[in-house]
């Protein structure tokens, strides 16, 4: 199954949670909070503007970004999680 966002909606992947903490301890699952950062699977078109032009997304298939921690909507698709959330809901794009 394929899933194609509309407008300026984005599909993300949520990357996997720290396993442990900086000092070292592991970190049990009920002690993990879900993480903020994913990788972008599938963008939409872009917010339709009032004369009828599409505005460009900033973001693009493959980013991998850090978003709100109450962003978008949960959605299980083929046995994986994902989110489908606004562009506005993310804050920045993490670069290499």
């Amino acid at each position: 199954m394929r899933i194609r966002p509309l407008a300026d909606k984005v599909l993300v992947a949520r990357l996997e949670a720290e396993m442990r903490t900086a000092g070292g301890i592991v970190l049990p699952d009920s002690a993990k909070e879900k993480p903020q950062r994913g990788k972008i699977v599938s963008v939409g078109e872009g917010k339709m503007l009032d004369d009828g032009t599409r505005r460009k997304m900033q973001v693009k298939k493959g980013d991998t970004v850090l978003f709100t921690s109450y962003a978008g909507t949960e959605v299980k698709i083929g046995g994986k999680d994902y989110l489908i959330m606004d562009e506005s809901d993310i804050m920045a794009v993490i670069e290499k």
